[in-house]
């Protein structure tokens, strides 16, 4: 995921049609968006974009990548941050799950974006791996500092960051509103700290 990142951010032209292609899908979703839709939002002609990507698909993975990419940093940084655990946590899952999501969700063709996910298998499975390889890190670094035992309660860090995980996928399925989306990631949260306390 690093390298596309890395790509974009090194490439006007590329950066230009994907902020562009973005403001597109939102605004007509992604069936009725059309490859001339996308070059003009860019402001370049059909050919250019056709000599970066090949279709609005190829687009739309790229698009997918670097926001993936962007909201697996924003996690990292807010783990590493200052405050504590529970605060940390709770700036990353908003950061990385919870706005990242909203703004597409609200967006008049959200659901139609969101149920392309299964096109984005593979990458969805890269955000969730780096997502959790970060919380887990957090997780063990938090138990150290405390003197949590986790292999005498029968968890891991990585246990805990699945289970993390797994508590946010089922919580956007049931919540739809970010702020009780928030309130539901807050009690995990919790629970996880109350795992982390020695003894």
């Amino acid at each position: 995921m690093n390298q596309t990142e890395d790509i974009a951010a090194t490439d006007p032209k590329r950066v230009r049609i994907l902020d562009g292609a973005m403001k597109v899908f939102l605004a007509y979703g992604f069936s009725r968006t059309t490859m001339d839709d996308i070059a003009r939002a860019a402001e370049m002609s059909r050919p250019a974009l056709y000599l970066l990507f090949k279709n609005k698909t190829d687009i739309f993975r790229a698009i997918a990548m670097m926001v993936l990419s962007r909201s697996v940093e924003a996690a990292k940084m807010a783990l590493a941050g200052d405050g504590a655990f529970t605060e940390r946590m709770m700036r990353a899952i908003d950061e990385a799950f919870i706005s990242m999501m909203s703004s597409i969700v609200a967006s008049p063709h959200g659901a139609e974006l969101v149920d392309m996910k299964s096109s984005l298998a593979d990458l969805v499975g890269c955000w969730r791996g780096g997502l959790g390889e970060h919380i887990a890190a957090a997780i063990k670094g938090e138990a150290a500092r405390s003197g949590a035992d986790l292999a005498a309660k029968g968890l891991s860090a990585q246990l805990l960051a699945d289970m993390l995980l797994d508590g946010l996928e089922g919580m956007k399925a049931r919540i739809s509103d970010p702020e009780g989306q928030r309130q539901a990631a807050a009690a995990l949260i919790r629970v996880i700290d109350l795992a982390l306390k020695s003894g």
